[in-house]
């Protein structure tokens, strides 16, 4: 996206001349507007903001000499018409592919397995009421895990707190079998 004509000293210079003819004002103006740039940028979800909000300034530094002559009014609104430009080309851009994931660790495989294995056993070492009500209270996301939940208490009879310890004791037995079954797979 860079474009192939370099920023001279005298195109910025001109810039800033632009902006305002102190040279310490031009300077906090030209501050002022990349901050909004980045800003405008980030709200619109570009997580290369100040690439985009540079690539902009430089584009209408590049111009500048040509734009100042005949333009009228406030020098940010042009910044902000060019920014426009640059955020729908970036848009069109295919971001860089990110590299494949490296292979898993034969380690870590195993390590997983064993836990799936131990869970699997656990699980089935629980009276069948309690693993499927465990199964049925971590079911859902979100607000229909908050209504479901009030769902299940009603339907059991029980206050959502009285579910809840019921729940943690369930967790915490299975904890308790996952972690000799652990333990006990695990070579020392």
């Amino acid at each position: 996206m860079k474009h192939e004509r370099p920023v001279t000293q005298a195109a910025f210079d001109s810039l800033l001349s632009w902006l305002d003819p102190d040279r310490e004002l031009a300077a906090a103006k030209y501050e002022q507007i990349r901050r909004r740039l980045i800003r405008l940028f980030t709200c619109r979800g570009r997580p290369d903001a100040e690439d985009l909000a540079d690539e902009t300034i430089n584009r209408v530094t590049l111009k500048a000499p040509e734009v100042a002559a005949d333009y009228v009014g406030d020098p940010s609104l042009y910044f902000y018409g060019v920014a426009q430009k640059v955020f729908l080309e970036s848009l069109r851009r295919k971001p860089p592919q990110a590299p494949p994931p490296p292979p898993p660790d034969p380690a870590e495989t195993e390590e997983a397995e064993l836990e799936d294995r131990c869970l699997e056993r656990c699980m089935g070492e629980l009276a069948p009421g309690s693993r499927e009500l465990l199964l049925e209270y971590y079911g859902d996301d979100g607000r229909a895990k908050i209504d479901h939940r009030k769902e299940l208490a009603a339907r059991l009879g029980v206050a959502q707190n009285a579910l809840r310890i019921r729940i943690h004791r369930q967790r915490m037995s299975l904890q308790e079998c996952l972690r000799r079954c652990l333990a006990g797979a695990l070579p020392a």
